[in-house]
């Protein structure tokens, strides 16, 4: 004989499977998943990216800097120039001295001073023997440039600067260069008709060193500072 409790908990117990199987049926017929192995080797196979359908194109641009303004690349070539391409103070040279001046100025040397005057050195072994002061016969090619370059300079001021070596005393340096200096002036002056202040300043404006840094004679030094100056001046305010 059956026990009416044993009865109702069997009946309890089924209720929740039949609930699963109806519900399982309701889903329809699973899917089987098949897998496939292969016995190639994947490094073998090409790969190939291909966007996924549908997908949205990207492309891509450089950003526009702000303002408009954009960066742009030039070459340039550095060469040297084959003369000067400005004529010292040229305002004050007549035009059609223009090109005679660039050239005398490129081959004499000039150079501005701070004061804006054209200063040439000429070499006074070039104009002297040693130790004199008269003005030898191969001398006047240097000089006739020299009063050439003074020409294109009408209203300049002029001035002679005689310089020496480091050797001997002060008193007999600054006495050798006033008279170099005077020499030179005095042949300016046949040629251009200007007269030029004169100075004598020895040894005191050396352009190079007179001993070598070990204390002994540097004779290519003391060469470079046995130099007669010419300097063409800033005109007067008059003279412009």
């Amino acid at each position: 004989m059956r026990h009416p409790g044993l009865a109702a908990a069997g009946v309890h117990a089924v209720a929740p499977a039949c609930a699963l199987l109806v519900a399982l049926a309701a889903c329809g017929p699973a899917h089987a998943l098949e897998v496939v192995r292969s016995g190639r080797a994947l490094g073998a196979v090409p790969t190939r990216l291909v966007p996924a359908s549908g997908a949205p194109s990207t492309t891509l641009r450089a950003q526009e800097p702000a303002g408009g303004l954009v960066g742009r690349r030039q070459d340039t070539t550095l060469q040297r120039s084959a003369g000067p391409q400005t004529i010292l103070r040229e305002a004050e040279v007549p035009r059609e001295r223009l090109e005679q001046t660039r050239a005398l100025l490129a081959e004499l040397k000039a150079r501005p001073t701070p004061e804006q005057a054209i200063s040439i050195d000429l070499p006074a072994d070039v104009l002297f023997d040693f130790d004199k002061s008269d003005l030898r016969a191969d001398a006047a090619s240097s000089l006739d440039k020299a009063a050439e370059l003074i020409k294109s300079y009408a209203a300049a001021p002029l001035t002679v600067v005689g310089h020496t070596d480091g050797k001997g005393t002060d008193a007999y340096n600054d006495s050798l260069s006033l008279r170099r200096a005077e020499a030179v002036a005095r042949a300016l002056h046949r040629q251009t008709g200007r007269q030029a202040a004169v100075q004598g300043q020895g040894k005191r404006q050396p352009v190079a060193p007179n001993t070598t840094p070990d204390g002994r004679d540097d004779p290519q030094g003391r060469q470079l500072n046995r130099r007669v100056q010419i300097l063409i001046g800033v005109p007067s305010r008059e003279g412009r």
